[in-house]
Parts: structure tokens; C-alpha cells; sequence
């Protein structure tokens, strides 16, 4: 009877061990990465295996490329973009929604983050440059610098107080002024995502488009999501602070995420509405915790833009959402509710 008991307990061990890790029970876990916005986006669910969930979110990021984009033909801001000055363009509710946030946000930063800033963005072409340099060294020449003439001709025509919106129709007045949604898209299209697999029973997971972090719920042990703010330049990737993360957004602004330069001198791609330049304030990068990644977004941008004393003051003003700014000697500058992140 011992044999026997003994070898009862061996095979239920053996089951057991089937089913579980060093943690408990084997967790059940499905992720994909895809590429979309120009870069690699990666979703992982948790208390699941079903891959349908994901692919569903690769097919709204689809859609709404197919909607925001101002390089894509056919988009409904391109089309905004084609009859500027000429004609109302009837679009989407979803790019009315987007574009009134944006607009939003002109008001609140009076014009420091202001999406008619296209023109600009494309006279300096940091995406394109940042493909054709590789590796640590991004020495670019003085050609990719565009002229003063060039930059006022831009600075003319950023202003956000030109997008008329009636009902589901957009017209942009200003014949030369262009509207580029790169700053808030995607946290909009994460909270989307988000919406729809919340919708579905999921509780937990990750939705990361291109450092656009949003979390579902924690994790499905109940711990936190641990997400780290990148040290700026540190070509490794390697993290600079780690937070704690449940069912929040983490979204940063830097100047490392695209850059070149000349001379010895770094042009980065947040550039200065007032001046048509990249931000010269002291400050590598700023990161926002909020409940929607579309504000976060659109605050990382405009607190980099604000500066470190302005930006702090727009984030202890806005509920429920924090900052980390980190300035050009690694320091780093906390709100007033952020410690509860920090690990």
C-alpha cells in the first residue's frame, strides 16, 4: 500500500508541474508585434491565449492610420490638407473627436503644441534623416539644417485657431498650413485598443505603440506592471527610474527619440512653434502618467515645450496625472503625486 500511495503522489506531481511555474498555475498569455505609425507596436494579454483579440487591434490600427495620417493618400487629413483654403471636408467622427482634443490642447499651451505644425515638421524631416543614419554616431550635414527663410515661411502659417469644425466637417483656412496629428494619434488609437479588449472581458495586459504605453487593469498576480523611462542616449535602452503601473498610461517625450547632428550640435525633432527650431530648455525628456495615453500624448509634448517650471505648473493643474522631467544633467524633477509610481 506504501508503493502504491507513493507513486499516487507522484504522478499528481507531475500534473502538477504541467500546469505551474516557480509563481503558481502557468499563466495563460498571448502577444504579437506588427508595424504601423512609422514604427513596431507590440500587444500582450494576459488570461488569455487567444490571438483574435489582437489582431482585431492590428485592424484598428489600420483603420485609424488610414484616417490620421498626413502622408498616406486618401487619409481624412490629407484630404483636409488637399483643400485648405478652398473647402470643407466631410470626415470621420473619429478624427472630429481627435482633432477637437488637439485643438484643446492649442488653447491650453497657447499654441506651444499646435498640429498645423506639418509644414514645419516636414521642412526639417527628422524621420527620414533618422533612417538614413545608423548606429551611435547620427553627424548629419549642414544641408538637413533648412534656412531661416524657410523656417519663417512655416512659422506663418502654424496656427491651430484655422481648423473650422462644423458637425462632421473640417476646413482648414489657411491655404499653407498643414495639419500633422504625430503627437496624439496614437495615444488616441491606444485608448481605442484599450476600450475594445476592456469590452471583451480582457483585465489585463500591455498595449505599447512605439513607447505609447497604456496598461489593462495589473497583472493577473495583482502585482503592478513595472515600465521604465528610458536614460536618454544610453544606447542600450537601459532605464533610467522604474515605475509602477496599473490600468494608467505612460507616455514620454525626448530628444533622443529623433535626432542628428552637426557641428557637434544635437537638432532634435520637438520643435518650437514660435521660433521653427528645435526646444533649447534644458530638458532631455519628460514623461506624463495619466488614465488616457492620448493626454498623455499630448502633455509629454507640451510640457517639453512649456519648459520644466510652466510644465510642472500645467501638470499639478490637471487631475489625476503626473510627470517626470528629466533635464540635460540627468536630473530628475518629480510632481507632486508621482512617488506613488516610483519603484
Amino acid at each position: 500500500m506504501k508503493k502504491k500511495f507513493l507513486t499516487i503522489i507522484t504522478v499528481v506531481v507531475l500534473i502538477m508541474n504541467l500546469f505551474t511555474g516557480c509563481s503558481g498555475i502557468r499563466e495563460k498569455k498571448v502577444s504579437k508585434s506588427g508595424f504601423y505609425f512609422d514604427t513596431i507596436i507590440t500587444i500582450t494579454l494576459y488570461g488569455t491565449e487567444e490571438e483574435s483579440y489582437i489582431t482585431k487591434c492590428f485592424s484598428m490600427a489600420s483603420k485609424y492610420e488610414k484616417m490620421f495620417s498626413n502622408s498616406l493618400d486618401n487619409t481624412d487629413i490629407t484630404k483636409i490638407n488637399e483643400n485648405a483654403g478652398k473647402k470643407f471636408v466631410t470626415v470621420n467622427d473619429e478624427t472630429i473627436d481627435l482633432l477637437n482634443v488637439a485643438i484643446d490642447y492649442g488653447r491650453k499651451t497657447n499654441g506651444k503644441f499646435d498640429v498645423t505644425i506639418g509644414n514645419l515638421s516636414d521642412l526639417w524631416n527628422f524621420s527620414e534623416i533618422s533612417k538614413n543614419t545608423t548606429g551611435d554616431n547620427n553627424e548629419t550635414t549642414k544641408d538637413s539644417i533648412p534656412s531661416h527663410e524657410e523656417i519663417k515661411s512655416c512659422l506663418e502659417h502654424i496656427d491651430y485657431s484655422k481648423i473650422v469644425i462644423k458637425g462632421n466637417k473640417v476646413l482648414l483656412k489657411d491655404a499653407s498650413s498643414k495639419i500633422d496629428l504625430g503627437g496624439i494619434a496614437k495615444g488616441y488609437i491606444a485608448d481605442k485598443m484599450k476600450k475594445y479588449l476592456v469590452s471583451e472581458g480582457i483585465t489585463s495586459g500591455i498595449i505599447n505603440l512605439g513607447g505609447n504605453v497604456l496598461t489593462i487593469g495589473q497583472k493577473s498576480d495583482n502585482s503592478y506592471f513595472s515600465v521604465g523611462i528610458q536614460k536618454p542616449f544610453d544606447t542600450r535602452g537601459n532605464s533610467i527610474c522604474n515605475l509602477k503601473i496599473s490600468d494608467k498610461s505612460v507616455v514620454s517625450s525626448g530628444v533622443y527619440e529623433r535626432y542628428f547632428t552637426v557641428d557637434d550640435k544635437l537638432y532634435h525633432h520637438i520643435l518650437d512653434t514660435t521660433t521653427g527650431y528645435p526646444y533649447n530648455n534644458g530638458l532631455y525628456s519628460v514623461t506624463i502618467i495619466s488614465d488616457y495615453s492620448c493626454d498623455g500624448d499630448a502633455l509629454s509634448t507640451s510640457c517639453f515645450a512649456l519648459g520644466l517650471e510652466n510644465g510642472m505648473k500645467l501638470i499639478e493643474n490637471t487631475k489625476d496625472t503626473e510627470a517626470i522631467f528629466i533635464d540635460s544633467d540627468f536630473n530628475l524633477y518629480y510632481s507632486s503625486g508621482a512617488d506613488e509610481y516610483i519603484k
